[in-house]
Parts: C-alpha cells; sequence; structure tokens
C-alpha cells in the first residue's frame, strides 16, 4: 500500500522533491514547490481539457446550429493545437505539460465537423474528419521530420493570431457571439495562462511560450467580446422565444 501511494506521488512529485517534503520535511523548498505546482496545474489542465469544449458541442447540437461559428476559425485553430502537440510529442516534453492537446484537438475536429453537418455538408464532414485522423497519424507516428514539426510549431503564433481574429471579426460583424459558449471560452483562456506558468518550469522552450502568451492574449479578446455582446444574445434569444409562442 506504502509503495501505491509513492507511486501516486511521484506521477506529481519528482524524487528530489520527495526526499526534500517526506525524509527532509523541508516543505519551504521554492525549486520543489515551483515545479510540484506546474506539474499540478498540468494534471488540472489535462482533466479540465477533457471537457473543455463539450459544452460548445453541446451548445452546436442542442440549437442545431452552428451559426457564429467560423469555420475557418476552427480550422486555424485546429491546426496549432494538433502542430502544438505532435511537437510536444515528439521532442518528449512531459505529459502534464502538453497532454490537454490531445483532448483539446479531438474535441475541435467535432466542433469542426458539426460546423460542417450543419452548414449543409454532411458528407464533407465525414471526409475531413477521416483525413484529419490520418494526419494526425504521419505526424505523430514517426514519418514527419522534426524540422517540419518545429516550423508547424512556429507559424503556430501567427496562426492562432488568425483563428481568434477571424472569429473576433465575425462577432463583430454580427454584432453578437451566436453560438459560441461562454464556458468554453473563459476555461481555455483560464488554462492558457496556466500553461504560460507550466511550460516555463517543464519545457523552457521559448516557442512554446510565446505560442501560449499568444493564445492568452487572443482568447481574452473573446472573453472580453462574450462580456461586451451578453446583454445583446440575451435579447435576440428573447426576441426568438416571443416569436416562436405567436407562431
Amino acid at each position: 500500500m506504502a509503495d501505491i501511494l509513492k507511486g501516486l506521488i511521484l506521477s506529481v512529485l519528482s524524487e528530489k522533491c520527495y526526499n526534500e517534503y517526506f525524509n527532509e520535511y523541508n516543505f519551504f523548498d521554492l525549486p520543489c514547490f515551483k515545479a510540484t505546482l506546474s506539474k499540478g496545474l498540468g494534471i488540472g489542465i489535462i482533466l479540465g481539457s477533457i471537457l473543455v469544449k463539450v459544452p460548445q458541442i453541446l451548445k452546436i447540437l442542442g440549437s442545431k446550429s452552428a451559426e457564429g461559428i467560423n469555420i475557418y476559425g476552427v480550422y486555424l485553430e485546429l491546426f496549432a493545437i494538433t502542430a502544438n502537440f505532435a511537437y510536444s510529442y515528439v521532442m518528449n516534453f512531459p505529459f502534464s505539460a502538453w497532454g490537454e492537446g490531445t483532448f483539446l484537438a479531438i474535441q475541435t475536429a467535432i466542433i469542426a465537423a458539426l460546423v460542417l453537418h450543419y452548414g449543409g455538408a454532411p458528407v464533407k464532414a465525414t471526409i475531413f474528419l477521416a483525413t484529419y485522423v490520418g494526419l494526425v497519424s504521419a505526424l505523430v507516428g514517426g514519418y514527419t521530420p522534426k524540422d517540419v514539426l518545429w516550423m508547424m510549431q512556429a507559424v503556430n503564433i501567427p496562426i492562432i493570431l488568425a483563428a481568434k481574429s477571424i472569429q473576433i471579426i465575425t462577432n463583430y460583424k454580427n454584432g453578437s457571439t451566436g453560438q459560441l459558449s461562454a464556458i468554453t471560452c473563459m476555461l481555455l483562456f483560464g488554462g492558457s495562462i496556466a500553461r504560460i506558468f507550466t511550460s516555463v518550469q517543464e519545457t523552457g522552450d521559448s516557442i512554446i511560450i510565446l505560442t501560449y502568451c499568444v493564445t492568452t492574449i487572443a482568447n481574452g479578446a473573446l472573453v472580453m467580446q462574450l462580456f461586451w455582446y451578453w446583454n445583446v444574445d440575451k435579447t435576440a434569444k428573447n426576441i426568438s422565444k416571443k416569436k416562436k409562442k405567436n407562431t
């Protein structure tokens, strides 16, 4: 039992920090505190990522509409997520530093397929999913040179800006955030902030750190729009409900 418990603790703590805390009783070791906090945040982000885009998916399914969601923005976001986790996987970074990318990619791919499906192209949605699975297999299966993966990660910065900017501009033109989920946007914003810290601690990779800094700024802009258009969206829903009652 003690060995099992130690194994669980070592999934969060390094051997050095385990020794500092449980053998030396040194609970004020700053490097261990930062490392443990980073690992804990990373695990928390991964657990949260399993469901982070589910509210968005359910919102689309519930309304049977992807109105206000720009498919090109979704494509670019999916590219950025995929490039990030493929690069991190091949570089053997700790899973706690990038693991959420796997779940975010799956959910984002589903959102893209739903946008295509409810946009009147169900066949395209099926082809898209099959093509995406094949591309991911090529990226993480050792068929793609590391230099190419690094370049994909490097271009993530302008791609993330483009993806979020497309959605921000779409919201501005519509005067509404449409079917965007407030819960999803706020969770992504909080997660990207935490990822700046965990990336500094666990990877030290400047391109990864810069990517999350840009992601945080872009996600923050979307969250601001959600609050700005909050009353507009509520008014639109109330008008829609009244029209349905009158018909």
